[in-house]
């Protein structure tokens, strides 16, 4: 069966084309600056990476480090939640400026997008329930397996095949879907879930799969292309962020460790 991902991916390259002209007309640097504020895009579902708190405000990692990067580009950081699988498209139908939302740096992906960093590095894991009695990868061929729509992990899942491939729109359905057993296993990125079993207590065991692909992969920020003064600006941000220790107060406070 082709991914889901192929077929995403041809619709943004198409889309991509359509955008061409206008890209290379004018780098966005200019409208941000006249504006005043920069678009900063993520789903709200991944965290501690980027989710909404009890107060309706989106939080977390990712929202913090697109905020500071847009003060220091001297300019507001409005955040935006989307659906992440039409993230693309809609960053190229300049619905906002820039994806900050955890987003692995893939050969596709930068055919379509360019990005600024990476500014983290993460694995990918499976995760079972503390009592399954699944101990390796091979034990879960003909059961299911749970992911986020969109992602790598998605592409990863389908293209090993054996196994029964469920989406889901973050790591909290995730979370909730394994918990009631609805789905064998889930497939994602190591750190939020280690962070939702020291937080929350999830119940959750990471398979030992020393062989698995993907073993850690860069993260970056996605913006439209031709834009090079915009890529600049928002690196030059993010270096002077890793050094003088703002990158490493974020991590700290949303991750627990320095993640770069």
């Amino acid at each position: 069966m082709k991914t889901l991902i192929s077929g995403l991916l041809a619709a943004t390259l198409a889309l991509a084309a359509s955008f061409t002209a206008f890209s290379a007309s004018a780098d966005d640097l200019e409208a941000i600056k006249s504006s005043g504020e920069i678009r900063i895009a993520m789903s709200g579902q991944y965290p501690p990476f980027n989710f909404v708190n009890e107060k309706n405000e989106v939080v977390g990692f990712d929202a913090s480090i697109g905020t500071a990067i847009a003060e220091r580009v001297g300019v507001k950081g409005t955040l935006v939640t989307t659906a992440w699988d039409g993230i693309i498209a809609g960053l190229l139908a300049n619905k906002f400026d820039t994806v900050v939302g955890s987003m692995t740096i893939t050969p596709e992906r930068e055919k379509v997008v360019d990005f600024v960093g990476p500014y983290y590095h993460a694995g990918r894991a499976v995760f079972v329930n503390e009592a399954s009695t699944v101990r390796k990868l091979d034990e879960l061929k003909g059961k299911t397996l749970g992911v986020t729509l969109g992602e790598t992990h998605e592409k990863w899942a389908r293209e090993q095949g054996g196994w029964d491939v469920r989406t889901y729109k973050g790591l909290p359905e995730l979370l909730m879907e394994l918990k009631s057993g609805r789905v064998d296993a889930i497939v994602v990125d190591n750190i939020p879930v280690m962070v939702a079993v020291k937080e929350t207590g999830e119940k959750v065991r990471r398979l030992e799969t020393p062989d698995i692909d993907g073993g850690s992969v860069a993260i970056g920020i996605a913006i439209r292309k031709n834009n090079p003064e915009l890529k600049a600006a928002m690196q030059k941000a993010l270096d002077e962020m890793m050094a003088d220790g703002s990158y490493e107060k974020i991590a700290m406070e949303w991750v627990g460790s320095d993640i770069r």
